[in-house]
């Protein structure tokens, strides 16, 4: 036994035998890791799922506050309890809580999140997990502007159905491409396991959509198992885009499914190897649509049925951050690597349009350049193999770089490069206000090539209006261009270049509080067919 576990168990034996309420005061208890060190186990588990609002707190002890605590329904404890990697009788582990800490927050419907040692007594600890509740029924209009176009919709979304973390959704929406209404289901967590469940349908202006899946996934990094099956058949009108307008128009009935399932020796030495074996469905019929500008040609029709086999690699190796992408809410950054690669053939034997390989692939990384600084890269590439040439294929390079500069401030760099190889019309790289260059209206330029680079100004301040929302605020610059193929903006093909201001809020205690964005931009070499101001309001899942 080395001397620091000896130390620890003797402040174990000093705890347990200082019985509260003999004039001594409470020992501090050891850390998890203190815990794990010293051989101790798991004694009782206590799950105290908590409200939206904590009323023995001044600052939350509203009428209005009581009223929402009234009318919520409070998550299940069951529901919790069996989303925990520890029971008791378990060995301490401290990784095994940082990770149910992290599945935890994931959960739209849970605010907060804290895992502690209650007590220590005789070799054996006993935990508190201590959640606290979003409102979770999202009631109401949305509205939104980017690129120039307003969207909206109206819907009714419980994400946390009688607390037992269901979600069930119907809504009407109106975006750019269409309108429609919409109907969703999913559990995350069925037949008291984490088998996921879901199910979509959407009746839309240009077609309809329904998707559904059943997947046990693997849900933490020493699951040795996973499972599933998911589908989907969308019919829809796909538009080409140049300078931000509408120059062609076509039908695109696709179908899609896959079949899997996945092995794993769980975490062994810091690393997780999966393995997985499937077949997969991808289906996809183009026809002109009469009343609608045709394109000059159509994407070719095709069928592939392809088994595959899968491969996973990915590093234990997690960092918990604070005002990064989110504001005065933690955040877990994967600084690992990760990496994956799939490789199937598609046959005519097995009912295909024509043979072909079909290959994925992913790679990320995280890394410390100095001190608090993060940077993040990442690298995907997919595609077909048929007649002796990539067909649809894209290859996509990201980095995101975070400088902290105190409390409140941080620097933050990002950028993009994307190549498509012989893209179908649906596959063309777009780029204007709706994702990335927020000077420009939206699908501005597009082509086969595409990058984007943005630096930004991040401000994180102590506000918390009402104890209901956080704000901060950003000053950007975003540099772009997509070039390549047929269908590039020829009116101004160049690289474009915006700046504005934004203010950005968060509703934290609602399951749909996503970033809010408010952004005044200005395009920097825009031509006289651009606004020389945007407006835009869009929720995002980030800063």
């Amino acid at each position: 036994m080395t001397f620091r576990a000896v130390l620890i168990a003797l402040a174990l034996l000093v705890g347990a035998a200082q019985a509260p309420g003999q004039g001594h005061p409470a020992p501090a208890l050891p850390s998890f890791a203190d815990l794990e060190a010293a051989g101790v186990r798991i004694g009782e588990v206590r799950v105290n799922a908590q409200d939206i609002f904590d009323l023995a707190n001044p600052e939350e002890d509203y009428r209005l506050f009581r009223w929402a605590n009234q009318l919520h329904v409070q998550t299940r404890p069951g529901v919790i309890e069996r989303q925990l990697l520890f029971r008791s009788g378990d060995p301490v582990s401290a990784r095994l809580i940082d990770e149910t800490e992290r599945i935890l927050r994931a959960n739209r419907y849970l605010y907060d999140v804290q895992i502690r040692p209650l007590a220590v007594h005789d070799g054996v600890v006993d935990i508190e997990v201590l959640t606290r509740d979003t409102w979770s029924l999202d009631p109401g209009i949305s509205a939104s502007r980017q690129g120039g176009a307003n969207t909206g919709g109206i819907q009714l979304r419980e994400y946390n159905l009688l607390g037992t973390g269901i979600t069930l959704g119907l809504g009407r929406s109106k975006g750019v491409d269409r309108s429609g209404n919409q109907f969703l289901i999913a559990k995350e967590r069925s037949f008291g396991g984490w088998t996921s469940l879901s199910y979509s349908h959407a009746t839309n202006s240009d077609g309809k959509r329904d998707a559904a899946s059943i997947v046990q996934p693997f849900y933490a990094l020493d699951a040795r198992w996973a499972a599933g099956i998911s589908a989907l058949r969308d019919d829809r009108i796909e538009s080409v885009y140049d300078a931000g307008e509408v120059v062609s128009q076509y039908r695109h009935r696709e179908k899609q499914a896959e079949l899997f399932g996945g092995w794993s020796n769980g975490l062994v030495d810091g690393w997780v190897n999966r393995y997985s074996l499937g077949v997969a469905l991808q289906q996809d019929e183009y026809a002109f649509e009469p009343g609608l500008p045709a394109p000059a040609a159509l994407p070719r029709d095709r069928r592939l049925v392809t088994p595959f086999v899968r491969y996973e690699l990915l590093e234990d190796r997690f960092e918990k951050e604070l005002n990064r992408n989110l504001i005065g809410r933690p955040e877990f950054f994967a600084l690992g690597l990760a990496g994956s690669v799939q490789l199937g053939r598609a046959s005519r034997g097995l009912g295909s349009s024509h043979d072909a390989w079909l290959y994925a692939a992913a790679l990320s990384r995280g890394f410390r350049p100095a001190g608090e600084q993060t940077l993040i890269a990442a690298a995907r590439l997919a595609g077909e193999f048929s007649g002796g040439q990539a067909r649809r294929q894209r290859l996509g390079l990201q980095a995101q770089y975070y400088v902290p500069q105190g409390r409140r401030w941080l620097f933050f760099a990002g950028g993009a490069l994307d190549v498509a190889t012989r893209p179908a019309l649906e596959d063309l790289l777009q780029l204007g206000g709706d994702n990335g260059l927020r000077g420009y209206p939206l699908r501005y330029q597009s082509g086969t090539r595409r990058a984007l680079f943005t630096l930004e100004e991040r401000f994180y301040t102590d506000l918390y209006v009402w104890q209901l929302f956080r704000v901060g605020g950003a000053a950007y610059l975003d540099i772009g261009r997509a070039w390549g193929g047929e269908f590039v903006n020829r009116a101004h093909p160049g690289w474009l270049k915006d700046a504005g201001v934004g203010l950005r809020i968060v509703n934290m205690r609602s399951a749909f509080s996503n970033v809010l964005h408010v952004d005044l931009a200005f395009p920097l070499d825009a031509d006289v067919d651009v606004r020389k101001v945007q407006f835009l309001v869009k929720n995002r899942t980030s800063f």
